[in-house]
C-alpha cells in the first residue's frame, strides 16, 4: 500500500469525504485532520473489517498565528477553536465529536520552540503511525506523513524517533497510551514498538 492507495481509501469512503468538505468550508489556513482519522480507517482495511472502528473524536488541526491572544495562548482552548468546533458540531449527520487546535500555540505545551506550521506540528505526534493528516484543498485530497507511511501501512506501533519532549519518551508513558487506547484489542494484528 502506498500513499495513493491511502488517498484512494478515504475518496471511497462517503463518510470520511463528507467531514472532510464540512472542515474545508471553513477556510481555515493549514488545516488538517489527523491521527486515528486516516489510522484507523487504514488499519481497518489491513484487518478486512467492513464496519468503521468507532472514533473517540476527530482531530482538526489548523495553523494561525493571529486567531488568538497571548492570555489564550496556554488554554486548553480558544475561542476560535471552541467557535469552529460549534460550527462543526452543528452537522449533526456526520456524528462526529470534534478536537479543534490551532498548532501555533501548541508548543508551549510541549516546551519548544513555536512550530513553523501544522506539519510540523503534527511530525511530533507520539508514534509514527499517528503523525498522519489529510485535507481537501480546491477538491483535491492531500496526504501528510511527516515519517511516511511505513510504519502504518505495516501495522507498526512506535514512538516517533528523537521527541524533543522528555514525556514521550518514558517507555512507561507510551505502554500506558497503547493499553489505553486498547490498540491491540480493536486491531490485533498490529506490532507494538516497545
Amino acid at each position: 500500500m502506498n500513499e495513493q492507495d491511502v488517498i484512494d481509501l478515504i475518496r471511497k469512503d462517503k463518510w470520511m469525504m463528507d467531514v472532510l468538505r464540512a472542515v474545508e468550508k471553513l477556510n481555515l489556513p493549514d488545516w488538517w485532520i489527523g491521527a486515528g482519522f486516516v489510522r484507523s480507517k487504514v488499519w481497518d482495511y489491513s484487518h478486512k473489517y467492513k464496519k468503521r472502528t468507532p472514533l473517540p473524536d476527530v482531530d482538526l488541526i489548523y495553523f494561525d498565528p493571529n486567531d488568538f491572544s497571548e492570555k489564550e495562548a496556554n488554554s486548553f482552548s480558544t475561542k476560535a477553536e471552541n467557535r469552529f468546533q460549534k460550527i462543526l458540531n452543528k452537522q449533526k449527520e456526520l456524528c462526529v465529536k470534534w478536537s479543534v487546535t490551532n498548532q501555533a500555540r501548541m508548543h508551549l505545551y510541549h516546551h519548544r520552540l513555536p512550530y513553523k506550521n501544522s506539519q510540523e506540528a503534527l511530525s511530533e505526534w507520539a508514534e509514527t503511525a499517528t503523525c498522519i493528516g489529510v485535507r481537501l484543498k480546491n477538491g483535491k485530497l492531500e496526504l501528510a506523513a511527516p515519517h511516511g507511511i511505513g510504519d502504518l501501512v505495516n501495522l507498526k506501533v512506535r514512538r516517533i524517533p528523537n521527541y524533543k519532549n522528555k514525556y514521550r519518551f518514558d517507555p512507561m508513558v507510551f505502554e500506558r497510551r497503547v493499553k489505553e487506547k486498547r490498540w491491540l484489542e480493536k486491531w490485533p494484528r498490529l506490532k507494538i514498538a516497545f
